[in-house]
């Protein structure tokens, strides 16, 4: 694709996809790394104050990228309704383009450093008529984060992620345990990261309790040495 990169998807929807990606986008970028984010299809619009229709998570990456990227190549295809692209686009009389899914990775080629790809859903959710989330990231080729939901149950559905990853040979870089909701009665929120420490050879690498700032940062983790990025500030 020109520049390396990571792509991120998830266990589930809803576990923190796009709260993670701009997470590591602001951490990256205060270590002196130009980072661009790409979400090849979002769904689910809203209308601001205005009456402008707007895509949350397409707003939330241009901002965490400095707002220095079109947002149209950020996410190059968008669908109103709350549901998964391919559904989403036929609501609309259309449907997504699985040439521009990979065509528009292609476009930030020599202008970033390193690009975070956001998947939409998990792993195996629908992202093209035909298509899951795994086919384009295996046509993509970065390694993968995968963020799971800190709490009761996590583990069965990070490690069939994990087995889903590593059956069509994609290389998974480490998970992230994100508590997107806050549930302080769940005392298994204390024990998530241990237990798939025992299961599985993939690293933990961040455990994110509830977080409600906006401008919340992963600094425990060196991101751009996972994609051997240079840090040249």
């Amino acid at each position: 694709m020109g520049c390396p990169g990571l792509f991120i998807t998830g266990t589930d929807t809803g576990v923190g996809k796009t709260f993670v990606t701009c997470a590591i986008a602001r951490t990256l970028a205060d270590r002196g790394v130009n980072v661009g984010a790409y979400k090849p299809a979002v769904s689910g619009a809203e209308r601001d104050p205005s009456g402008r229709t707007i895509w949350r998570d397409l707003e939330e990456l241009w901002t965490a990228t400095g707002a220095q990227f079109p947002r149209e190549r950020i996410a190059p295809q968008r669908f109103e309704a709350p549901l998964a692209p391919p559904t989403a686009a036929r609501a609309e009389g259309s449907q997504v383009d699985p040439g521009l899914l990979r065509g528009g990775a292609g476009w930030w080629k020599d202008r970033c450093d390193l690009l975070l790809v956001e998947g939409a859903g998990g792993l195996l959710s629908p992202i093209a008529d035909h298509e899951t989330v795994a086919d384009l990231a295996t046509d993509l080729g970065f390694p993968l984060i995968v963020v799971a939901r800190l709490g009761l149950g996590t583990i069965n559905h990070t490690l069939l992620t994990l087995e889903a990853a590593r059956n069509r040979g994609l290389a998974v870089a480490g998970i992230v345990l994100n508590e997107a909701e806050p549930s302080a009665s769940d005392p298994s929120i204390n024990t998530n990261a241990a237990d798939l420490a025992e299961l599985t050879d993939v690293p933990v690498l961040e455990v994110v309790q509830f977080q409600p700032e906006s401008q919340f940062k992963l600094s425990r983790t060196d991101w751009s040495k996972l994609v051997d990025v240079g840090d040249d500030s």
